[in-house]
């Protein structure tokens, strides 16, 4: 569920600028002064919102297609990308403290190596969930 790909509404704002909207996720709303920052806006009100109802335990929507979605005469469609992975490491970098346990032989192997045994677990980590 790394990487997931979203409709969103692209609404022409009286203002100047766009207000996006997700059809498939209605609390996630965002706006951008311009096109570039408008994509910007999207992925992170996504992010906000597909990581709230995890955290929730909510179950996450899946998309639709978009070719069965019609904009508004105000709006067009565009879909966006959104990498769940990427999105917790940039704004979820906070710490948490694991005991566990390996045999003496390893701790001794490992030390003697000097290897860094927060940095290996991280990336044994990284590899197992990115499969």
């Amino acid at each position: 569920m790394n990487k997931l790909f979203y409709p969103a509404f692209f609404h022409k704002a009286e203002e100047g600028g766009f207000w996006i909207s997700f059809p498939d996720i209605p609390e996630c709303l965002t706006q951008g002064d311009d096109m570039a920052q408008a994509y910007e806006m999207a992925v992170d009100a996504l992010g906000l919102a597909l990581s709230c109802r995890e955290k929730e335990h909510q179950p996450i929507p899946a998309a639709s297609d978009p070719t069965a979605l019609a904009p508004e005469p105000d709006a067009f469609l565009a879909v966006i990308e959104f990498d769940m992975l990427a999105y917790k490491k940039r704004t979820n970098s906070k710490a948490v403290k694991k005991t566990l346990s390996i045999p003496e032989w390893l701790n001794e192997a490992a030390m003697s190596m000097g290897l860094n045994f927060s940095q290996v677990l991280q990336e044994a980590l990284l590899a197992k969930i990115q499969m």
